[in-house]
């Protein structure tokens, strides 16, 4: 049983039922990512982690090796979650044709779902980023944004700064997740297979286990 004190600061979620949405290319899913969520899980007393690969990643589409088709990424990230109560895999962008965008998904969620309050979980660089992003009006008024600033990221004070712009004159309901600096990037799991390197906990071993019997990225 944990017995730890949460932190729980004064959030728009009342009574209702409180999700983390952690979304990505996810190709592949690893140990970085589900060490996010749980931080998410734990610091704000979340109900349910979904995991959520993109559909369409058009914001990938010109790197030399194509991102992995959406059924063999969502695969992935099921092995992922298998282990894990509170981790759903989720195929929800997986469904939608065409671009994926945050605010489309946010607001088919709280269609689908009205008594949810969503905790859409980012990296502290897309805080900078954010109001590029399709409608950012409309994501900060439909969820609550946990930005993960690591020790080897984003300045601390560059972050807090845009934090407090955001909330002044958007209204975001922005909070910082603090996790621990883990260099594990994806990129270099898959030039780790290419070349016939190790990445034993790197990934979950079910998801390592699903990439050798599949023989992707080689």
């Amino acid at each position: 049983m944990k017995t730890e004190q949460k932190s729980n600061p004064d959030l728009r979620a009342g009574k209702e039922k409180r999700v983390g949405i952690l979304g990505g290319t996810f190709d592949p899913i690893h140990t970085a990512h589900l060490i996010l969520a749980e931080a998410a899980y734990d610091t704000f007393s979340l109900e349910e982690v979904l995991l959520m690969p993109s559909g369409h990643s058009y914001l990938k589409d010109d790197r030399p090796q194509k991102v992995l088709p959406p059924q063999i990424r969502y695969e992935m990230v099921c092995e992922a979650a298998a282990e894990n109560p509170h981790f759903t895999a989720s195929d929800f962008e997986l469904r939608r044709p065409g671009n994926t965008y945050t605010c489309d998904t946010l607001r088919e969620l709280k269609a689908l779902h009205p008594d949810t309050h969503y905790f859409f979980i980012v990296g502290a660089d897309s805080v900078r980023s954010i109001l590029t992003w399709k409608n950012p009006e409309e994501i900060f008024q439909s969820c609550t944004l946990l930005a993960a600033l690591r020790e080897d990221g984003v300045p601390t004070e560059e972050f807090l700064r845009e934090s407090d712009r955001l909330r002044r004159d958007y209204g975001a309901d922005l909070h910082m997740l603090e996790i621990p600096a883990i260099g594990i990037s994806s990129t270099d799991i898959r030039n780790r297979v290419k070349n016939g390197r190790t990445i034993h906990y790197l990934v979950p071993d079910r998801v390592e286990r699903y990439i050798m019997e599949k023989g992707i990225y080689r």
